[in-house]
């Protein structure tokens, strides 16, 4: 008996410790209208930007979605790119945890327009995903605007709490209405309202300001996940419709 009570304990310190189960939804998750767009073992949800299939430069690993890094940078491989989401949000909460190589550099976008010819970037805001301690971009841009948790090149991640190398990251982007808010590690640490003239002016002092379609970002659009040339890992992927 008193073995059996030793080892229900050590379960239910087990569940406390590590919580749920990687990539699911609980029966209180899926009640509230939370979509999980990656289960560990299926891409189903995905394919590549401005493509009808899922791009050989992804794979499952360790239940994880994994970038396989070219070694080249933004040079990136032939059988990678950019993958999106099959369907398009508008108002939502989006949760997912991320992981960076040694050096590695990768994004998160939102609001994504297909445009034939055109990168993703060029229509969706960024949320920098990067090793801030070895990659140069943490060291560019205006006040570290482009070291994780920032929205790229325009506002710096404040507090700047990522995590280092090797180690999960969590992150909820909330959209709604056009208010913008990035959570990293527990800590909101970028707000911002598009379509705003405060927009208009912090685009038109960035990289972006002769890009139509991202100084007037559309109101409905993919999530997107960056290649750019470097090992980058994502899991628990779940999106909730406001």
């Amino acid at each position: 008996m008193k073995k059996i009570s030793l080892l229900l304990s050590l379960m239910v310190a087990f569940t406390l410790s590590y919580g749920q189960k990687d990539n699911t939804l609980t029966k209180k998750e899926k009640k509230e209208g939370w979509i999980l767009l990656f289960d560990g073992n299926s891409t189903e949800h995905w394919r590549g930007y401005n493509k009808e299939t899922f791009p050989k430069g992804w794979i499952i690993d360790d239940n994880a979605l994994k970038c396989n890094g070219s070694g080249r940078g933004e040079a990136g491989a032939k059988d990678g790119g950019d993958i999106i989401t099959k369907d398009e949000y508008q108002n939502f909460e989006l949760t997912l945890e991320w992981k960076i190589s040694e050096g590695g550099n990768s994004g998160i976008f939102i609001l994504g327009q297909e445009v034939e010819g055109e990168p993703i970037y060029m229509s969706s805001p960024e949320m920098q995903v990067l090793d801030n301690e070895k990659h140069p971009d943490a060291k560019l841009g205006t006040n570290g605007n482009r070291q994780a948790g920032s929205l790229y090149d325009i506002i710096p991640a404040d507090p700047q709490n990522a995590k280092p190398v090797g180690q999960w990251n969590k992150v909820v982007i909330t959209v709604y209405k056009g208010t913008v808010i990035y959570n990293q590690n527990g800590k909101n640490v970028v707000e911002y309202h598009l379509w705003t003239p405060e927009w208009k002016e912090m685009v038109a002092n960035s990289k972006f300001k002769d890009w139509p379609n991202f100084v007037d970002p559309a109101t409905k659009g993919h999530i997107g996940l960056q290649d750019h040339g470097d090992d980058v890992w994502y899991k628990n992927i779940k999106i909730k419709p406001l």
